[in-house]
């Protein structure tokens, strides 16, 4: 709780001051309106509860109102600091300007405007709308105040340069009535991936009142969603920038195509992909590169790799990354290193459901027209036989959430999977035909137009919606993915292990789909059945 330290001559001057006239106080005082210019101060009302008061200027107070009339002002009732309670709980700062502030504050009678934080060499304001509100319960109960009121803020800013390594930092905080307080803090620092993972953890796990998809979104929608990503973008580039390579067996001079298998947190999927997948028809004329997001898989990887192509005599290639990229990074990083004209995404947990699996695939890319292999996925099935993935579609969930007298709706669009569940016999949902997508368990694709499509967009945080993406980009390109006739078994969710930061990845993933796709997806390519004119036949 903030006290007020003022001295007496000018809390007297606070006191005083019933109301304010703005234009009058920047006509008296021009220094004061060349310091707005300058960015100095935010307002002639934050210059005279700062410094005027205490310099005796006049703020303007007219010695007597007239009794039983309401007076209408253009300008705020500046309230005393001493009433605006609050607490500051966190502020991280990471090596390339990555900045999170977490605290609480009592603004329920006056709206929280701006914070501005105040280092040496620097000094940041974060304004509303880069400022989420969550509930805070235990502020609630602490405060007496059983109010639907989100008590709770976090902010989030990237930089993108190093701001120095610092001990304290000011904080001024700014309402919409004038109300002002001031602290410092302790800063820590950390590494941006670490920075990264606190946050999303913090927005998978915050409260808020209403519907709490809706507001989690909804705080991802101001100015955090965009920061965040910006931060993560520097992140991958970083980690792909140099990945160490290590090929193993007796590869072909060139292959009809390359395997691409993306590894996080589960090592023993190398092992029983080259099992399960050698000594098929075919499968001699494929590499497979697998990519690791978990550095620390290292040396078993190698390992593996090296004692499974002596075993199976499967020529693949290994690589290393310095830390997690995400699916969609890591992927291109090995398409990069990747020896042929075709590549085949599959994921860690996709495994043959008919022996001759490569043999099928290279016969389909000489029989079916370019139009219908430049892009393809293919049915998938759980392990009880049942589809898992007939094509991909989509929908979009309307959603509204009420907190005290506002509501807030929200659209974010939902990738559904054409015939999941049915029984594995049926064959309407596994038929070759356009779709407007295909899942990224398998996606084969024509390395020429992957890499024109720009692969995979790195945007995305850790995993989720890059395979859609890609699909929609081929699209506006005139280019509509296919099914094709080739079927494998898929565990979905058994390749990788999750943890709560990916679910604040995910939920910044589907605002930034939502966001970058909706008018297309509007535009003819909802629903199970839509009339996009590339998926006519």
């Amino acid at each position: 709780m903030e006290h007020d330290n003022a001295s007496p001559d000018r809390r007297t001057a606070r006191q005083a001051s019933r109301s304010f006239d703005e234009r009058a106080y920047l006509l008296a005082n021009p220094d004061v309106a060349a310091a707005i210019v300058r960015g100095e101060v935010a307002s002639g009302q934050d210059h005279y509860f700062r410094y005027g008061a205490a310099e005796a200027r006049d703020p303007f107070n007219p010695d007597l109102d007239p009794a039983g009339q309401v007076i209408l002002t253009t300008t705020a009732f500046a309230a005393d600091a001493a009433h605006l309670t609050h607490f500051l709980e966190t502020i991280i700062i990471s090596r390339s300007g990555g900045i999170f502030i977490v605290g609480w504050i009592d603004d329920s009678s006056s709206a929280l405007e701006r914070v501005r934080l105040t280092a040496p060499g620097w000094r940041l304001s974060i304004d509303e709308s880069s400022i989420a509100r969550v509930r805070r319960a235990d502020v609630e109960d602490a405060l007496g105040k059983p109010i639907a009121h989100s008590f709770g803020y976090f902010g989030f800013h990237f930089a993108g340069r190093e701001l120095g390594r610092t001990g304290e930092l000011q904080v001024e905080f700014f309402t919409a009535s004038g109300a002002r307080a001031e602290c410092t803090c302790q800063v820590r620092m950390v590494e941006d991936t670490e920075l990264r993972d606190i946050v999303l953890q913090y927005l998978a796990e915050a409260h808020h009142f209403g519907n709490q998809q809706i507001k989690a979104i909804a705080c991802v929608d101001r100015m955090i969603g965009g920061q965040l990503v910006n931060l993560n973008t520097h992140i991958t580039r970083n980690i792909v920038a140099a990945p160490y390579v290590e090929w193993f067996g007796n590869p072909a001079a060139r292959p009809k195509g390359s395997i691409i298998v993306c590894l996080y947190g589960r090592a023993e999927y190398l092992f029983l992909q080259n099992a399960l997948h050698s000594g098929g028809a075919g499968i001699e004329d494929y590499e497979f590169i697998f990519v690791s997001n978990s550095p620390e898989l290292s040396e078993r990887l190698l390992n593996d790799a090296r004692a499974s192509s002596l075993l199976y005599g499967v020529n693949q290639g290994v690589v290393i990354l310095p830390g997690n990229a995400g699916f969609g990074a890591a992927n291109n990083a090995a398409v990069r290193a990747s020896r042929s004209d075709r590549v085949v995404i599959m994921n860690p947990d996709v495994f043959p459901r008919e022996a001759g699996w490569a043999a099928k695939h290279s016969a389909l890319l000489s029989a079916r027209p370019a139009s219908e292999t430049r892009i393809f996925g293919v049915p998938l099935y759980y392990d009880d036989g049942s589809l898992m993935h007939g094509g991909m579609y989509f929908e979009i969930d309307h959603g509204l959430s009420i907190e005290g007298f506002s509501m807030q709706q929200s659209q974010l669009i939902r990738v559904e999977h054409y015939g999941k569940g049915a029984p594995g016999e049926g064959s309407e949902f596994a038929r070759p035909r356009p779709v407007p997508a295909v899942t990224g368990a398998f996606i084969s694709a024509e390395r020429q137009w992957y890499e024109t499509l720009g692969g995979f967009t790195e945007d995305y945080i850790f995993g989720h919606y890059e395979d859609a993406d890609l699909c929609l980009k081929s699209m506006e390109r005139g280019v509509a993915p296919w099914l094709q006739d080739l079927h494998l078994w898929h565990l979905e969710g058994k390749g990788s292990t999750r943890r709560p930061v990916h679910e604040g990845g995910s939920l910044v993933n589907r605002w930034l789909f939502s966001t970058r796709w909706g008018g297309m997806v509007r535009d003819g390519l909802l629903g199970p059945h839509p009339t996009h004119d590339l998926l006519k036949i």
